[in-house]
């Protein structure tokens, strides 16, 4: 059996141009990256603003387990099956980060016959836009310091700086560190620390951004530090925005690939949705509405996490509304979330499927909170059964949502055109599109109703410390921002071992971080990490070159 990059190789990419021309996008608004991706002119997107948009379509899963459930394949192959049944439709997602391309996880840019490319240079630097964020975040880190030593004229405390540095790389030994040693010469000494770029505000707020000016004003808000008199300082008090803006002129532009079928695939920014908001960016999915019938995009890990911030924070954002939400599992993972062991799920086992469904109907559950229609994608593998594909099948109509089975890894396009169908026909239904919090809610009543209505926890309980920063938030004004919960996505608790659908459990955010510039909180809870650390085995050991430079071992 071939291997994912290995299927990709053997893939003739069509010409970026000639993608770019079926979305009616000019060879004169690229910025060509080779032959097979390109960035695209800001310029196009003004152009279109009077024309009405497509459909959105938002690709969520239920609780992520070891056995898989291939959101990111379904979305690429929805899109395939979309239009090979006639419709003009293309795909946003996120850029991966080389943390889990090296760590855990492996290459993100689908899988099997479902996949983007050029899949290497997707999951390796592709066009820049990570390194270029994490320079921007650490050129405001060194301006930060050096102000502090240069005469700290702003009176900025060191010991209340809160703004780390931020790499690309899982490095747990980063996590928590001391700057400044060496003596006068060489800085002051301080605590600082390292999270992964994906979870740097600057990624947030350049998904968030509507252009290039609100991205330089964001910047500007960030509060980096206070003073000795408990004053905030921010990004421009210490002149940085400019500089950074600078540097983001051209990582803020999308980038437009393609799957294996030759459809158009938007590939721009790639915050986590366990410890950020979990969404591309809105640059490219504003873009691929005004280009596109009907755009697929994906929200990171299960329905809790990304789809949640998707509709709550990046919907909020951009003034989005869905026309339809998908949500991917596998029976495989639902027996897993029944109590069976990852290799026990090879034979039928009725009674742990029928354990396990509660997550998924969990999940539905939630996405008809928002109002919005619901289509189960059921990711099919060859040893799954039609006693429990049926039992999936019943649960899901019991609820009132659609579903569909996908084959999309093993047939591409062709294995999708069921779920398309039954996507089309979901996005012509009626909704009625709502936030599950008010924005005027104080911080805690939002995150209470997070936790209450999307996990389906009893409350939240607050640390000290967390206590402490929620009042320094309010003195500064900033109730009214938005929500990011931090969170275990291997739960809907935020324990990681409370699998399926817990019931009788609390949330405890320990950490609150403010971040003024991309407009939300982020709580962070249980035990969940902003920088991640490599695996007893990390994907980085089976990764190689030749002397062709054709890699091997990404995924």
């Amino acid at each position: 059996m071939k291997t994912d990059i290995e299927i990709a190789q053997a893939t003739q990419p069509r010409n970026i141009v000639d993608v770019a021309k079926r979305l009616g996008i000019n060879e004169d608004d690229l910025e060509l990256y080779g032959k097979y991706k390109a960035k695209i002119s800001p310029r196009v997107l003004k152009s279109l603003q009077a024309k009405p948009d497509g459909k959105l379509i938002l690709v969520t899963a239920i609780t992520p387990t070891p056995a898989g459930e291939g959101k990111t394949t379904t979305s690429v192959g929805l899109v395939d099956g979309l239009n090979k049944i006639g419709k003009n439709a293309a795909v946003a997602l996120r850029e991966p980060s080389l943390g889990p391309s090296f760590g855990l996880k492996g290459g993100a840019a689908g899988g099997g016959y479902a996949q983007v490319i050029p899949m290497e240079d997707i999951n390796l630097h592709f066009t820049g836009d990570l390194h270029a964020i994490t320079t921007a975040h650490n050129l405001c880190a060194a301006m930060l310091d050096n102000h502090i030593q240069q005469g700290n004229e702003l009176n900025i405390d060191p010991r209340r700086v809160v703004f780390r540095r931020a790499m690309d790389l899982n490095e747990r030994a980063l996590r928590n560190i001391v700057i400044g040693l060496g003596g006068r010469t060489n800085g002051v000494p301080r605590e600082s620390g390292f999270d992964i770029t994906v979870a740097s505000e600057v990624m947030a707020i350049l998904c968030l951004s509507m252009d290039l000016m609100d991205l330089k004003a964001r910047l500007g808000r960030m509060v980096l530090a206070y003073t000795y008199d408990n004053k905030p300082v921010t990004a421009d008090d210490i002149g940085a925005s400019g500089a950074m803006a600078a540097l983001l002129k051209d990582a803020i532009k999308p980038n437009l690939v393609q799957t294996l079928e030759g459809n158009p695939a938007f590939i721009h920014g790639g915050p986590f949705a366990n410890i950020a908001h979990g969404c591309n960016s809105i640059q490219a999915t504003r873009l691929g509405l005004k280009c596109a019938d009907y755009l697929v995009t994906e929200a990171g890990f299960g329905a809790d996490l990304g789809a949640e911030k998707f509709l709550d924070i990046k919907c909020r954002v951009a003034g989005l509304k869905p026309d339809a939400v998908v949500v991917v599992a596998t029976v495989r993972a639902l027996k897993m979330h029944g109590g069976r062991a990852k290799n026990e799920l090879g034979t039928e086992d009725l009674a742990a499927l029928e354990k396990g469904i509660p997550n998924l109907l969990k999940h539905i559950e939630n996405i008809q909170k928002y109002g919005l229609p619901v289509v189960v994608a059921i990711n099919r593998f060859p040893l799954d059964t039609e006693a429990e594909l049926n039992l999936v099948a019943k649960k899901c109509e019991e609820l009132g949502a659609s579903f569909a089975l996908s084959e999309v890894w093993a047939k591409g396009g062709e294995g999708g055109q069921e779920l398309a169908r039954k996507v089309v026909e979901a996005c012509e239904k009626e909704s009625d599109f709502k936030f599950i919090y008010d924005e005027n809610l104080t911080p805690k009543e939002k995150m209470n109703a997070i936790a209450r209505e999307i996990y389906g926890a009893d409350g939240v309980d607050f640390t000290p410390q967390a206590e402490k920063t929620l009042q320094q938030i309010h003195e500064l004004g900033k109730d009214n921002l938005l929500v990011c919960m931090a969170k275990t996505q291997y739960s809907l608790s935020d324990d990681p071992t409370k699998i399926g659908r817990p019931e009788n459990f609390r949330i405890t955010v320990r950490e609150v971080r403010l971040s003024a510039g991309a407009g939300f909180i982020v709580a962070v809870t249980g035990e969940i990490m902003t920088m991640p650390g490599l695996p007893k085995k990390p994907a980085a050991l089976n990764i190689d070159v030749d002397a062709d430079g054709r890699i091997s071992g990404l995924f």
